[in-house]
Parts: C-alpha cells; sequence; structure tokens
C-alpha cells in the first residue's frame, strides 16, 4: 500500500482553480482530471457555484495574516468537510488513501481534498509556503494569483516567471530613477 498524502497536487488544484476559475462544470471537471483527480463525481446542478463556494473558503486560507489564523480557518475547513481517510484501489493505482465517501458530490469531494492536501502541505513544507503573488504587492501590479511554494528553499514569490520579471524590472528602474 502507498499513501496518497493529496499534499502537492490538491493544493496546486486549489490555486489552479483560484488563479484561473473554469467556466462551466465540465471544465471543472476537466482541471480536476488534469491534477490527478481520476474519479468519476455524481452530477448535481448547483456543483459549479458550490465548488466556487470551496475555492473562496479555502481562500480565506492563503490570505490570513498569521500562521494560527491561517490555522484556525483550515482547521474549521476541515471540520466541515467531514472526511475521514478510507482505503480504495482503483484505476489499478494500488491500495491508497481517499479522504471522501464514493458518492459524495463533487464540491464535498473537494473541500474534503483541498483541505486535507492543503493542510499537508502547510505542515511538511512549513506554514509560509502559500501566498499571494508578490508582484501585486507593487502599487499599480494587480496580480493577485496564488503561489504554491513547492521549491526547495522555500522562497518562492511569484505566481510566474513572467511577474518575477516585471517585478524585477520594476526594481531596476526604480535604481536608475535614484
Amino acid at each position: 500500500m502507498h499513501l496518497n498524502p493529496y499534499g502537492e497536487y490538491a493544493v496546486e488544484l486549489a490555486a489552479s482553480l483560484a488563479n484561473d476559475w473554469p467556466a462551466d462544470r465540465p471544465a471543472l471537471l476537466a482541471r480536476t482530471r488534469e491534477h490527478g483527480m481520476t474519479m468519476p463525481f455524481p452530477p448535481e446542478a448547483d456543483d459549479h457555484t458550490r465548488t466556487r463556494a470551496v475555492v473562496d473558503d479555502w481562500l480565506r486560507v492563503v490570505d490570513a495574516p498569521t500562521d494560527e489564523q491561517r490555522a484556525d480557518v483550515l482547521n474549521t475547513l476541515m471540520a466541515a468537510a467531514t472526511a475521514y481517510p478510507r482505503l480504495t484501489n482503483h484505476d489499478s493505482e494500488g491500495w491508497h488513501l481517499h479522504y471522501r465517501d464514493w458518492d459524495m458530490s463533487l464540491p464535498d469531494i473537494l473541500l474534503a481534498v483541498i483541505t486535507v492536501g492543503t493542510a499537508l502541505h502547510l505542515t511538511t513544507r512549513g506554514m509560509h509556503r502559500l501566498s499571494r503573488c508578490a508582484a501585486g504587492l507593487d502599487a499599480g501590479d494587480e496580480c493577485r494569483n496564488v503561489v504554491v511554494d513547492t521549491t526547495r528553499n522555500g522562497r518562492q514569490r511569484y505566481c510566474s516567471v513572467r511577474c518575477a520579471n516585471r517585478a524585477a524590472v520594476r526594481r531596476h528602474r526604480s535604481r536608475e530613477r535614484a
């Protein structure tokens, strides 16, 4: 049996949804598949809207100003998920853990997977490894993307090379003016 820790891929899925919200349920399902979720989700009419609420609640974890507040928000979300680990052997993946029932709705599954994954990511890599793009801190830069830091040194501050380059150009021009 291998342990599926959910950490990195689940928190990256959450960031992907937050940074680029899918237009409809089929696009939402495609995104979950891109991030490694192979299980089917029973369709419900309000899946898309309820999943948006899950992502918005998760953004409160990203935006919490202190580690303690981040933990409080995350603990509240995990309690709401009412998920517990279960052994499964689907899709010839071998025995592993899932944090959900088979018949849960898409938003409920994502709440469980994303919150548990985020908790694992933060506790194993560091509470500082989830933030907003540092480019957005500069005046006039509107980037509010989520950054999931999976680097070895734990210093990722930008959501993309493009944002990092824009910030570097701003710093360079500021020094030239001074």
